[in-house]
């Protein structure tokens, strides 16, 4: 509750360095400060909002009516508090004045050292009890942590899931392996797992698929095809113990599946319930397992974009750094639909952006108030739209429509001017460049005389 005390001796909180001396016993403490009234809580609500308020530097209701009282009988005395902000809100609301100053400080810690002896009629094993309860509770309300958004389900959940997937498998591949001594060519017309072991459970021997309606389980036309291989199955006989315990194996495959649909719709509703931005942003299952790799949806909250884009990865980003190679870009955000939908040379871009987000909408499931999941639909619709230009800028780029190639070469005025050809005017006959046979025949004469002259004149030197 509240309980103003007034101060006996204020010659002695002069002294600073030595007030403590004056809380050593219960006796002493007495002499400095004396209980003036006590104003007790209702229940814990009342008293964790009345904390609230002083955490916040608001004046509660209940503390207003015991100033009032105060200021009535003793108005002309200073209040001493220990936050400065609060004082302010009391001096204008209430008109008292109030001191706040080292000496404060240390008179605070004294009475806090000697709450005990100074308030009587307190057990202290009830006063350890209350305020191990108020802390709890006011704790709870500074990291707005409701007891309902328990993460540890979603963690179990989820490893339960992946066990059960592991363990189905097994199952399923020994069913099949089993039965496939029997029936082999069943395996290839049925490629659904569920499917086969139903139909299997149903009908058991190859032998009575003849007789035997599994128009529920399958198709007509696959059962038509069913009943046609069956006739001429090239697969051993087995007895009527082997078909019970491959029925049974069936069976137990059956029910782990119905279980595993059950406890996908429970991790579905835990994450909507407690993480409802994170699930819209990248999906229950790996929302789920980043939650569950973290340890906690408050310590998730803590990690930075980057470390939740690689988380998952650790081994291969120390190997990248320890052989100096490319570090990764994607851990288990990778298996996020948006990063998925993606072609390979846009996922490390997406993925990070999907990260930055994603660390956006994870702080506000763990920390706010607020249980919608609008904020995480608006920052998939952002990732979503960047996605989106990505993809179509490649396209442009390889249909070749884009902004590079589709400028147009500049428009430039090339004028012709014809000069007029004085040569057509003339009116000269024109000369035939052939030559005429007489001409080539003097020619021809001509030759071997220049020869002979050439001759005599060599004989002559």
């Amino acid at each position: 509750g509240f309980f103003p005390l007034q101060v006996l001796n204020e010659k002695k909180l002069q002294e600073v360095d030595s007030l403590w001396k004056e809380f050593e016993t219960p006796e002493k403490a007495n002499k400095i400060v004396k209980l003036k009234h006590f104003e007790k809580f209702q229940d814990t609500t009342e008293a964790l909002a009345a904390s609230t308020a002083l955490v916040e530097g608001k004046l509660s209701k209940n503390l207003k009516k015991i100033l009032k009282k105060i200021v009535a009988k003793d108005a002309h005395e200073q209040l001493a508090v220990a936050d400065a902000k609060l004082g302010g809100v009391i001096k204008e609301k209430l008109n008292l004045s109030c001191i706040h100053s080292p000496m404060v400080t240390e008179l605070m810690r004294g009475i806090r050292s000697q709450i005990e002896g100074l308030i009587t009629g307190l057990p202290s094993r009830e006063m350890a009890a209350m305020c191990l309860g108020l802390a709890h509770s006011l704790s709870r309300y500074k990291l707005k942590f409701s007891p309902d958004k328990v993460d540890t389900m979603i963690i179990q959940a989820i490893s339960l899931l992946d066990d059960l997937d592991k363990e189905l498998n097994n199952y399923i591949m020994r069913c099949r392996e089993w039965y496939g001594w029997h029936f082999p060519e069943l395996g290839k017309i049925i490629t659904d797992n569920l499917t086969y072991c139903k139909c299997v459970r149903k009908v058991g021997d190859r032998s009575n698929f003849a007789s035997s309606d599994v128009s529920d389980i399958l198709p007509e036309e696959i059962e038509e095809d069913v009943k046609a291989a069956a006739e001429i199955s090239m697969g051993t006989e087995v007895s009527e113990e082997d078909i019970n315990n491959i029925i049974h194996l069936c069976d137990q495959v059956i029910e782990i599946s119905e279980y595993r649909m059950q406890l996908y719709d429970y991790l579905k509703n835990r994450m909507m319930a407690i993480a409802p931005n994170l699930t819209v942003m990248v999906g229950e299952l790996v929302g789920a397992r980043l939650i569950a790799h973290a340890g906690s949806l408050l310590n998730l909250a803590k990690h930075p974009a980057s470390t939740v884009q690689l988380l998952g990865a650790e081994k291969a980003l120390f190997r990248a750094l320890k052989t100096k190679r490319d570090t990764p870009k994607f851990g288990l955000i990778y298996h996020a639909s948006l990063v998925g939908q993606t072609n390979a040379k846009n996922k490390g871009k997406i993925s990070r952006m999907l990260a930055a987000k994603t660390a956006l909408t994870i702080r506000y499931d763990a920390l706010g108030e607020n249980t919608s999941a609008e904020m995480g639909a608006e920052n998939r619709l952002k990732v979503e739209t960047r996605l989106r230009l990505l993809e179509e800028r490649g396209i442009r780029r390889i249909s070749g429509t884009g902004k590079a190639l589709a400028k147009t070469d500049k428009y430039q005025n090339k004028s012709e001017i014809k000069v007029f050809d004085p040569s057509g005017d003339s009116t000269l006959p024109v000369v035939s460049k052939k030559r005429k046979i007489q001409e080539v025949e003097e020619q021809d004469t001509e030759v071997p005389v220049k020869a002979k002259k050439f001759k005599a004149e060599m004989k002559g030197e």
